[in-house]
Order: structure tokens, then C-alpha cells, then sequence
């Protein structure tokens, strides 16, 4: 398996993600796994999101595509529109194109979700001052 996974990353199939990698805010931490800039030619974008506990990330909206969002551990609200849905391990949320939304970590442990765009190049606006959405 080892020998199978040096070949494939050698053209991008395989991409491992160092802990360090990633932009760290305030709130958390994102980690870029698959995406136009990681990976050229992927038609979507991976990742990993940890949020620190009684924090959340910044209200903002996907204006070219769908987001999914999977709680792999911890708790949180994630206000949806108008809507809040509490999220737990195994919970998994779909996120329309151009619908504001945030995530509250409600734990005591950081919230760590994987979250899959439907495009390669992701794109955010954030509807507060925080460019690290």
C-alpha cells in the first residue's frame, strides 16, 4: 500500500496534509486538503475545519457552490438562513449556494468537522469583517 501511495502522489491522486498546514484564525482552524490550488485539476474542494469551544466562525455565504459539512467529534449550532440545527458526531448538514451561514462550537471539545464544496474554487463572502471564513 505504501509503494502505491508514493506513486499516486506523485500526480496529485495522494495528498497528505501536515498538522501545521492550513490558516489558523481566531476561532479555529481550516485545513485545505483537495482544491484548485492544492490539487490542479480537482473539481471540488476538501477539508478539515476545527473550532474552538464557545467560538464560531464568521457569518458568510458560498456564492459558487454547495457546501457539507460532517461532525467527525464535539457539538455545535449551526445557524442555517434563519434556521439553528444542533450538529453532533455523525450529524451532517447541507448548506445551499448563496445561504448565509456560521457554526458555533457548543462543547467542551473543539468542534472537527470535514467539510466538501461542490467546486474547485471555493469562494466565500463574509457578511461580518472576517476575512477567514
Amino acid at each position: 500500500m505504501a509503494q502505491d501511495e508514493g506513486r499516486l502522489g506523485s500526480n496529485g491522486a495522494v495528498r497528505r496534509v501536515a498538522d501545521e498546514a492550513g490558516v489558523t484564525t481566531e476561532w479555529g482552524h481550516l485545513a485545505w486538503l483537495i482544491g484548485e490550488v492544492e490539487t490542479p485539476g480537482a473539481e471540488q474542494t476538501f477539508g478539515v475545519v476545527t473550532i474552538r469551544p464557545n467560538q464560531r466562525n464568521p457569518l458568510h455565504l458560498h456564492p459558487n457552490c454547495e457546501e457539507l459539512l460532517y461532525v467527525m467529534s464535539g457539538e455545535c449550532d449551526h445557524l442555517l438562513g434563519e434556521v439553528t440545527y444542533r450538529l453532533g458526531p455523525g450529524s451532517v448538514i447541507r448548506i445551499p449556494r448563496g445561504v448565509p451561514h456560521w457554526a458555533r462550537c457548543t462543547s467542551a471539545e473543539p468542534l472537527t468537522a470535514v467539510i466538501s464544496f461542490s467546486a474547485p474554487d471555493r469562494r466565500t463572502e463574509n457578511l461580518e469583517g472576517d476575512a477567514s471564513a
